[in-house]
């Protein structure tokens, strides 16, 4: 299977189905394998005690599994999440950005499987892994 984008040309189309995340997400790596996305972590991914909060943790997982889907299938807008089971391993650093690093595990004809592991920039220790599973529409 060969990539249907280039790192460019999926952060246009992610721009441009999902304008709101705008300047939230910087694509650093996709392959058939999966993806490495950067959460650029601002004041309104925080809670209190200076770390990031476990819906901005859901939030990258979620978004680097979609890039990774889009990557490797091309333009499937309609693909949804249908499970996502995250274990919160230790405390982000909160002035950190986060990485996620998305593999790809199955790649069917109606389901994605993807492993992620979160770690805070620079540290070597995850802050979370996650497994998310993909719905992909039937071609018709």
């Amino acid at each position: 299977m060969s990539l249907r984008f280039t790192i460019e040309e999926l952060s246009e189309y992610v721009e441009e189905i999902f304008p709101q995340i705008k300047d939230d997400f910087e694509i650093l790596e996709i392959s058939e394998l999966g993806s490495r996305v950067r959460l650029n972590v601002t004041f309104k991914h925080l809670r209190p005690g200076n770390t990031v909060s476990g819906p901005s943790i859901f939030y990258l997982v979620d978004c680097s599994a979609y890039m990774a889907v889009c990557a490797n299938l091309g333009k499937e807008a309609l693909a949804v999440t249908t499970n996502c089971s995250i274990d919160f391993m230790r405390k982000p650093a909160g002035e950190k950005d986060l990485i996620a690093i998305c593999e790809l595990l199955k790649v069917g004809q109606s389901l994605v499987v993807a492993d992620s592991k979160v770690y805070s920039d620079g540290i070597e220790k995850p802050v979370a892994r996650a497994t998310i599973t993909y719905s992909i529409p039937p071609k018709i």
